[in-house]
């Protein structure tokens, strides 16, 4: 298929020798989807910084909550201060914090609840990121390329949904299904998400389809299903992940806005309900209770940062002339830090 956008061709035409052996072939494949990908991020501040970040927040979902034991009420004393050296245990031979963020007024450990909570707040932003990002793509797209009935038919459907106010609708569901797996409530969260980045992307393809590449494919005899894989997704991919960034940070913001509000059950830890039971229990009231708010508010925020970075860094990782040129082992540094 003649698709100016494929990277594996830019790769191929600068080489001028097109990989014969099942050898060359594999070389190739993991020097352009594995490695590049890797020296591009690990280039881009904003991509490394990110990265690091996510990457911290999965390893304390996964491995931080094998390592700390779970908070237990009256394990302290209520509204222990942060790094307080007067409570402290050995750990392999070394004295250290007992509670390094403090206690709240129910004397559990803020940081064994903060690790703890992030399993869940995981599952719920993958969830809801990935449904949004999959529905909105798979709408948008397919409604854009095929015109006619399947447009209006999808389109209108989108409509829908948009004209629908969100909060009121998230709060009755939430109600009505009581959810208490946090992947049913990213799920249910992301309903009304999809429909924003569908209208955007219908927008895009109907632009893109009138491209010469795209004819050119439709009269070799492609189908519509390769054409959107190959000639169409490639160039709106960067637009795709940026929104399911967006839409993964969304969902933590909603998922813990309903948590405070005491709308979703509290059937798990995470950070929405560590800021009702702080706010509820005076929190802003006093200087010793404000650590039992501070601690989810900014967990919640670094990861938004990260998260916000990290999108931002796609464009260059998505963009084939730089995968091209980074798999072809040209000189990169004299291009312009971004974040400089």
């Amino acid at each position: 298929m003649s698709n100016q956008n494929n990277p594996l061709e830019l790769l191929e035409t600068t080489d001028d020798v097109e990989p014969t052996t099942r050898s060359e072939r594999w070389r190739v494949w993991i020097d352009l989807w594995i490695l590049t990908p890797l020296q591009i991020m690990w280039k881009d501040r904003r991509t490394r910084y990110g990265s690091l970040i996510i990457l911290l927040y999965f390893m304390v979902g996964t491995v931080g909550v094998r390592l700390v034991s779970p908070a237990t009420q009256n394990e302290g004393p209520a509204y222990v201060q942060p790094f307080d050296f007067e409570y402290t245990h050995m750990v392999y031979g070394y004295e250290v914090w007992q509670f390094p963020l403090g206690t709240n007024g129910f004397g559990e450990d803020i940081f064994a609840q903060t690790i703890h909570a992030t399993p869940a707040m995981l599952q719920m932003m993958l969830a809801g990121g990935v449904f949004t990002a999959f529905v909105g793509a798979v709408v948008g797209i397919v409604a854009g390329y095929k015109r006619g009935t399947t447009e209006r038919i999808l389109m209108t459907a989108a409509d829908i949904q948009i004209a629908i106010p969100g909060l009121p609708l998230l709060i009755v569901l939430a109600m009505a299904l009581q959810p208490r797996s946090p992947i049913v409530v990213g799920l249910i969260l992301g309903i009304t998400s999809w429909a924003g980045l569908a209208r955007a992307l219908h927008s895009q393809v109907l632009a893109l389809r009138s491209e010469s590449y795209v004819e050119a494919s439709r009269l070799m005899g492609f189908g519509s299903f390769p054409i959107m894989r190959d000639d169409l997704i490639p160039n709106i991919m960067p637009f795709i992940m940026i929104n399911f960034m967006n839409a993964a940070i969304g969902i933590i913001h909603l998922s813990v806005g309903l948590y405070f509000l005491g709308v979703l059950p509290f059937t798990t830890d995470n950070w929405g309900v560590m800021i009702n039971f702080a706010y509820n229990h005076g929190a802003l009231l006093s200087w010793a209770g404000l650590p039992w708010l501070l601690a989810p508010i900014f967990a919640i925020s670094l990861l938004g940062y990260g998260i916000t970075i990290f999108s931002q860094g796609m464009d260059r990782l998505f963009n084939p002339r730089v995968r091209a040129r980074h798999a072809t082992t040209m000189d990169d540094s004299d291009e312009p830090d971004p974040m400089q």
